[in-house]
């Protein structure tokens, strides 16, 4: 906040406080966004290399085992990446119109709704596949993850009826808006809950030498530490009410055609 003097009608001089500036509510937006993207894009890459370099590299029905392999991809970058970045599309797009903000954040969130659902078919065909069969759902890697799954799931029908249809009333959507940001970074943190656990079952049950230090052991723990870190720091982007998009006066109209 900045103080700057105004006269009083008297004539005298009083401190007058003024709303801060773009600069001053955005300061260091883009150091922790730069970052997160960051963090994020080494991530997937990282896996990628887990997958390509110590798991035999991926495949499909034919061979179970390199099926699961799309597994820990797609949820990642469907369920994390994707996530974080269609919840943070409202703090990176500040200038964009509020009906086409709208559109991409929930284009964003179909498509890592896509990518989760290949990545759920990959795991229940390797374990239903597999040689003897693997059961499913007995962990609490997937009560957390399919929970969050379906919390997302909900989410996306929600906010798109509560946000898309032109027959809601502006005070009800305005009313379901803290209900949708709560339960939407619910959702990321329990994915990421998810894919820790995930990492550490996998760890456990795949990797002979995880308890000697081995390099594919460091690798899985140093996605586990990226996956912790891009959480951490999306969170905290989205939690920062200084980061918010500021209203516009045509934000009411969502759908309502344009003016030419």
């Amino acid at each position: 906040m900045r103080l700057r003097k105004a006269k009083s009608r008297s004539g005298a001089t009083m401190d007058q406080i003024n709303e801060p500036s773009d600069a001053e509510r955005l300061e260091g937006f883009n150091f922790f966004f730069g970052i997160t993207e960051v963090v994020g894009a080494f991530m997937i890459i990282l896996i990628g290399v887990w997958i390509g370099n110590f798991r035999g590299g991926l495949g499909w029905t034919s061979n179970p085992k390199l099926e699961f392999n799309w597994h820990p991809l797609m949820m990642v970058l469907g369920l994390v990446f994707l996530y974080s970045n269609g919840m943070l599309i409202y703090r990176t797009q500040r200038n964009v119109r509020k009906r086409r903000l709208k559109l991409i954040h929930g284009g964003i969130m179909m498509f890592s709704l896509l990518f989760t659902i290949i990545g759920l078919i990959a795991v229940f065909d390797s374990h239903n596949l597999a040689t003897p069969p693997i059961p499913n759902m007995y962990s609490l890697h997937s009560w957390v993850g399919l929970t969050s799954v379906l919390l997302f799931c909900c989410q996306w029908v929600a906010g798109g009826f509560s946000f898309l249809f032109p027959g809601i009333q502006p005070h009800l959507r305005a009313a379901y808006m803290p209900v949708h940001i709560y339960f939407g970074t619910a959702g990321f943190i329990g994915a990421i809950a998810s894919c820790l656990l995930g990492l550490n079952e996998k760890a456990f049950f795949a990797i002979k030498d995880y308890s000697q230090f081995s390099n594919e052991g460091i690798l899985v723990n140093i996605i586990g530490m990226s996956l912790i870190i891009f959480g951490g720091l999306s969170v905290y982007i989205v939690s920062q009410n200084r980061y918010k998009r500021l209203p516009r006066p045509e934000d009411d109209v969502l759908l309502t055609p344009r003016n030419q």
